[in-house]
């Protein structure tokens, strides 16, 4: 399946047969051995929701959280079920998901976690502008991205002219930068108006996406916070468009967009 174009293989576990290894994950995700995917997911038994989800990235690693990933095992389940609200749990926490539509899923990310121990970062700074250059010191190229951790660590740096930047070269120096004891994932996010957007993401693990729907959320608040959005801003992903919402009510991160099945192997 894919959530605007991000790719993942999707396996029912719910019988607990399935013990991937690290190895058999890469294998899964690399197009040249196996299906290729940005993640590899697998949906297992829970008592607190109505499916767990399991998530590898590309490399085997394990991952928290993921948005898109999220939002096509919720609608694998509602075909199955015919609910339309179910919630899907995750290492970081009990996502609600909604059907807004045939293949349109809006999941409810909950709230963004701000503090700088909470990204995490290696020393104390104001999360809406950390101190981060990219290029020379003196007149660096890129700078003062915000951070916010959505499950997962997230810096969004707000550039003028997306198609300008070299978002694996930046990407990767930026992934296990000291500053980061847990990785981070980085968004390039272009300004078109308080209520559109542009964006692109490497993530940390997987490298770069069509879309990555934690990211999305991590853009529009870190906008958000600088004012250069308003709350509720549409995402133009290379793989599709994300719907983000930071409620103002409620504080949650509410994203929308759409899923697709590619195919079903049996076996």
């Amino acid at each position: 399946m894919n959530g605007a174009g991000n790719s993942f293989v999707i396996f029912d576990d719910r019988k607990g047969a399935l013990h991937l290894k690290p190895e058999e994950v890469k294998a899964l995700a690399d197009p040249k051995t196996g299906v290729g995917a940005d993640q590899v997911i697998a949906m297992e038994t829970t008592l607190k929701g109505d499916v767990f989800m399991r998530i590898w990235n590309k490399d085997g690693s394990s991952a928290e959280a993921c948005g898109n990933a999220t939002r096509c095992v919720a609608w694998l389940v509602m075909e199955e079920t015919g609910k339309d609200k179910v919630i899907v749990e995750t290492v970081a926490g009990k996502l609600k998901s909604e059907r807004l539509g045939p293949t349109k899923i809006s999941v409810d990310m909950g709230s963004p976690l701000l503090k700088w121990e909470e990204i995490p970062l290696a020393e104390r700074m104001d999360t809406r502008g950390i101190d981060l250059k990219i290029g020379p010191i003196d007149a660096p190229y890129l700078s003062m991205p915000g951070a916010v951790n959505m499950g997962n660590p997230h810096i969004i740096f707000f550039v003028p002219e997306l198609d300008k930047i070299d978002v694996r070269a930046v990407g990767s120096l930026c992934e296990w930068h000291p500053l980061f004891p847990q990785g981070v994932n980085t968004g390039f996010l272009e300004i078109i108006s308080r209520t559109e957007t542009r964006l692109r993401t490497w993530e940390r693990n997987a490298g770069q996406t069509l879309a990555c729907g934690s990211n999305n959320c991590a853009a529009i608040v870190a906008a958000a916070r600088r004012n250069l959005t308003g709350r509720k801003a549409l995402v133009h992903n290379d793989g599709g468009d994300i719907e983000i919402e930071w409620s103002e009510a409620t504080d949650h991160v509410i994203m929308t967009g759409p899923v697709e099945l590619e195919y079903v192997s049996g076996g």
